[in-house]
């Protein structure tokens, strides 16, 4: 193979560049979206466990290797497969491994800029105070009432990829790398101060801390255990292209064991504090940790409405939101941007309107598929629900799958060993033996659960 050490489209200016890059790309809504609920759904404490362990296993070993692909491919997650099958000698057909990240990328962003578009909205209802003093009865109506409406959907949406997309067109330096140096430090500010609100609220602060920490592993079933090793694939964003497009931007001289390591430790971190903030809000208001994906917008909402500092912290929170969703959708379209550049020889500004265009359109269809089209129905399901569906539960675990039987087992060691550059032999040796068997045992395992055979 050619001694490729930059990618044609530029790469990140350090270490650190990187790591806010990555961990913004993780970072997103199912971490403060859907973290807090599943735990909540879950029992607690005894389910963050088995999370933690998850990261580790499964997480961190796949990250390294979806990495060093990228960085040893130096193209676009398409190309990257093509020029690492054939160095490897391996069946042509492991090239479709690219394809289905960045076509999983697409799909994701199609209905995660839907999602984003409501929190949007919602920033927007908290500042002028429609939550204040409502009842549950009045925060669904608000939530029914803008779902119903495919005007407010499609706007939300519109305006949050344009967002995305003027970040994209600016490159790796100017767009990417900038981005994340500004949002994902202030993610992490709104997060410190919502966690700063909770603890004021004293006992139902350390109601939540015991909820989020203390172990019952009475509540914790061979299913949440699958759903733990789930979560803790998917927050970290594994599968869809996204960390192997981010891998092809390092320079050679950066450990991508000690990246991945510190990457998922901000992404955990992130997922923790939004429970150590939420939590106290749901018990002082009397709400249930347990009340699932609604949680976010017809449950908290109705805390906000009623709560001294309900205003500020509402607000706080839907911009929180909106960042994390921000961070996360910057990633999902530069696999497609890339390879419309080295495929069709086109400009990044070309590129970027082509597939933002296109992700725009079937992201109509998704806000379109929760009124207009709400009645039209593939396997009982709306487009919603189907695109989330054959992303998540399909496409991401078969992608993870695949990435470490790939570079467990068809890559050549030196190869793998030459990307890594671990400085101890016996480093290599766990990693290797994690990645050839605990990580796609493990998700084979969720794979086998969300399919229904387990």
């Amino acid at each position: 193979m050619a001694d490729i050490t930059t990618s044609q489209h530029g790469q990140w200016s350090s270490r650190f560049a990187f790591i806010l890059a990555a961990t913004g790309s993780a970072v997103g809504l199912g971490n403060i979206w859907k973290f807090p609920y599943i735990v909540g759904q879950n029992g607690g404490g005894a389910f963050v466990i088995v999370y933690l362990l998850c990261v580790i296993g499964i997480g961190i070993p796949i990250m390294m290797a979806e990495t060093l692909l990228g960085r040893r491919g130096r193209h676009s997650p398409i190309n990257t497969m093509e020029i690492l099958t054939t160095e490897a000698k391996a069946d042509p057909n492991w090239h479709y491994l690219g394809w289905m990240g960045v076509v999983a990328g697409f799909l994701i962003l199609s209905y995660y800029s839907v999602i984003a578009g409501w929190a949007l909205a919602y920033t927007g209802k908290a500042f002028f105070g429609s939550f204040f003093g409502e009842n549950p009865a009045g925060i669904a109506s608000i939530y029914d009432n803008f779902i119903a409406s495919p005007w407010q959907q499609v706007f939300w949406h519109t305006i949050f990829m344009t967002a995305t997309m003027a970040i994209v067109v600016r490159g790796v330096e100017s767009g990417l790398e900038k981005s994340a140096r500004f949002f994902v430090p202030i993610l992490f500010v709104l997060l410190v101060l919502l966690v700063g609100y909770a603890m004021t609220k004293e006992t139902y602060y350390f109601q939540g801390l015991h909820f989020l920490f203390s172990p019952d592993f009475s509540k914790l079933s061979g299913d949440s255990v699958l759903v733990a090793m789930g979560q803790a694939f998917f927050s970290l964003g594994l599968g869809m292209g996204a960390i192997m497009m981010y891998g092809a931007y390092l320079p050679k001289d950066i450990s991508i064991a000690k990246t991945s390591i510190i990457i998922a430790a901000a992404d955990t971190v992130v997922a923790l504090l939004a429970g150590i903030a939420i939590f106290p809000i749901v018990f002082a208001n009397g709400l249930t940790p347990a009340d699932g994906p609604g949680l976010i917008f017809k449950t908290l909402p109705i805390a906000f409405g009623n709560m001294t500092g309900g205003w500020i912290v509402g607000i706080l929170f839907f911009v929180l939101l909106f960042f994390a969703a921000l961070t996360s959708a910057v990633s999902l379209i530069e696999p497609a941007v890339t390879w419309l550049i080295e495929a069709r020889k086109v400009d990044r500004y070309t590129a970027c309107l082509w597939s933002g265009l296109l992700t725009w359109a079937l992201g109509v269809a998704v806000a379109l598929s929760f009124n207009v089209w709400s009645g039209f129905k593939l396997f009982n399901q709306n487009l919603f629900g189907l695109v989330d569906y054959v992303t998540s539960n399909l496409m991401l675990p078969i992608g993870g799958f695949c990435i470490a039987v790939f570079v467990g087992w068809i890559m050549k060691q030196e190869d793998s060993e030459s990307e890594l550059a671990l400085s101890q032999p016996h480093f290599y040796k766990m990693w290797k033996f994690s990645v050839c068997y605990i990580a796609p045992a493990a998700v084979f395992l969720v794979f086998l659960h969300v399919v229904g055979v387990l």
